[in-house]
């Protein structure tokens, strides 16, 4: 693909501005092409506000790999190989102390100027045939520097919150020096949620189809954004509105397909059926689209880090963990079995296995292969193990930023800490439609909860409802080991039972993140967001919840590295 081979035109018409730290060489060099001066740019034709808006996309691509790595190399699902690089093994070790590559901050604040510069000069109020032409890519610069900005707070906790384009190197480094300036995760949160919340309902550009790629593709929905924004803070049922705002569409409504992961013979379990692959490209939302060749721009490096390919030799650098691989295990298959005459609930036996990677779930042993091929001497440059990664959508050169699945189960945490765990367990065990939620939540909570579990019938079918555990852990409706956790005494209350159940349901969702999003960057933040919340409600010691499964990812507790977690203050990289 070559969308962003065009930087002659980026140069003429669109937002090369200079990154917050460009050399002071570039900056006074008049007629430096990286340079944009006010005065040579007022936004004010369509074609000018294409490429600005496609220049804040390639400056996108320098951080789409982190979005990545940061979440998943210094969580607990992946572990470093002998081949990885020294970058990776110091982000999987923790250690800040020296210079990291995937350390740059001045990469975030680079699409964060672009996305300044347009909002600031753009001609919001040019308007032909009665329509404001700039409105869908105003909203959608919107949503792009807000997610810049909570990627920010996940990986730095507290960074600068600048809000007007920096066009110089003085001006970025007072910004960068100016503790008044620095905002928290709660703060960044509550800015923008104000900042969005007028756009929310705007369309994204449609720009058709763009080197094969669907460019709605490009933007992030801004319903999914406020969520998540809300999700982070606190603010449960806000959350849970913007989700199931999105979710339910009426010009597009999100349905999960009805595919799961089976056993090609239910009686002998002698492999499973690969004939489905739990795809993170078959449900994308957004990505991010990368360059295929570097003499273009920003290739990913994913594919080189997570499987062996020809440029590697063979030798991957991240590969699942004890940690991940224990999680998996832990899973019950549970399996209806029709005959003629009656329905039996099986359930897969977790020894005598062909492969141990089927015990429990199979999410892992479908997505995820390793060959030894054993033909390679000891003179052969070439790795004897190979890796693949087929759910890894970087083979397409796109890394993903928002997807479907994700999305429900996000929505899930959301009612249940909004008081409705009940409905997050449907979501869970029986998939959304309007019959499940009828059948499976009682009418206190259907009538507590109201709109936000209104789900139209005619659009999403009782037939094509299947609970998101079910796409890797067989028929979970009929599980009896995997049900709504329940207080084995009667407590005083209502709300007694719903404060017992709201943690834990919680930890079932967190696993089925982790579950179904391995190896895509969520679950450092998944880990972190819930340690957070617990911490703030009061709960002692709730850094181990992040802190306990990094620490034992590799089978064995690192009690220094446990030790170093259960400080928030060292969860964070390093500012310059």
């Amino acid at each position: 693909m070559k969308l962003f081979n065009i930087k002659n035109a980026l140069v003429a018409c669109s937002l090369l501005l200079i990154a917050p730290l460009t050399s002071c060489e570039d900056l006074l060099e008049t007629d430096s092409k990286f340079v944009m001066y006010e005065s040579d740019n007022t936004l004010g034709d369509p074609t000018d506000s294409v490429y600005s808006v496609l220049g804040i996309i390639s400056q996108m691509q320098k951080i789409a790999d982190r979005t990545v790595l940061l979440g998943e190399v210094r969580a607990d699902l992946v572990t470093t190989t002998a081949a990885a690089n020294a970058d990776l093994k110091r982000l999987s070790a923790w250690d800040f102390s020296l210079d990291n590559k995937y350390n740059s901050v001045s990469d975030y604040y680079s699409v964060i100027n672009h996305c300044n510069y347009f909002l600031h000069h753009v001609d919001t109020t040019l308007t032909r045939r009665g329509y404001k032409i700039f409105q869908a890519e105003y909203a959608a610069v919107k949503t792009f520097r807000a997610w810049t900005y909570l990627e920010l707070a996940k990986n730095y906790g507290s960074v600068p919150l600048v809000l007007e384009p920096l066009m110089t190197e003085i001006a970025a480094r007072e910004a960068m020096n100016d503790k008044s300036k620095y905002a928290d995760m709660r703060q960044i949160c509550e800015y923008f949620i104000n900042d969005l919340t007028p756009y929310a309902h705007r369309i994204v550009p449609n720009w058709g189809s763009i080197y094969g790629f669907n460019s709605k593709q490009f933007f992030i929905p801004m319903r999914v954004l406020l969520g998540d924004l809300c999700l982070w803070t606190g603010r449960y049922e806000e959350a849970a509105k913007w989700y199931h705002d999105y979710l339910t569409d009426r010009d597009s409504p999100i349905r999960l397909a009805k595919s799961s992961i089976t056993w090609t013979n239910p009686t002998q379990f002698s492999s499973p059926n690969d004939s489905y692959v739990i795809n993170s490209t078959e449900e994308m939302v957004s990505f991010i689209p990368m360059e295929q060749l570097a003499f273009h721009g920003v290739i990913t490096e994913l594919g080189d880090i997570f499987e062996s390919t020809s440029d590697n030799y063979n030798y991957y650098q991240l590969t699942p963990s004890s940690g991940m691989r224990r999680l998996s295990s832990e899973q019950i298959y549970c399996m209806e079995y029709k005959t003629d005459t009656r329905i039996d609930t099986i359930y897969v036996p977790r020894t005598g296995l062909k492969e141990n990677l089927y015990v429990g779930d199979l999410r892992l042993s479908s997505n995820y292969h390793h060959t030894n091929y054993g033909s390679q001497n000891e003179y052969s440059e070439y790795s004897n193990d190979y890796q693949y990664m087929y759910k890894c959508p970087w083979i397409m050169d796109l890394v993903p930023t928002v997807r479907a699945t994700m999305v429900y189960l996000r929505y899930a945490e959301a009612l249940n800490r909004a008081g409705y765990p009940q409905s997050a367990m449907v979501i869970l065990k029986h998939g959304i439609c309007h019959e499940n939620l009828v059948n499976y939540v009682d009418s206190v909570e259907l009538n507590a909860a109201g709109a936000l579990i209104e789900f139209d019938k005619n659009v999403f079918l009782r037939e094509d409802a299947l609970g998101i555990h079910s796409r890797g852990s067989g028929d979970s409706h009929c599980n009896e080991y995997y049900v709504l956790p329940m207080p084995t005494d009667s407590l005083a209350t209502r709300q007694d039972t719903i404060d017992y159940q709201i943690p834990l349901v919680e930890d079932m969702i967190i696993d089925e993140m982790a579950l179904e999003g391995s190896f895509e960057g969520y679950r450092l933040y998944d880990l972190m967001r819930v340690a957070m919340r617990r911490a703030n409600l009061g709960e002692v010691g709730a850094e181990a919840y992040l802190a306990d499964p990094v620490s034992l990812r590799d089978g064995e507790v690192n009690e220094e590295l446990r030790t170093k977690l259960m400080n928030q203050q060292n969860w964070y990289l390093p500012l310059p």
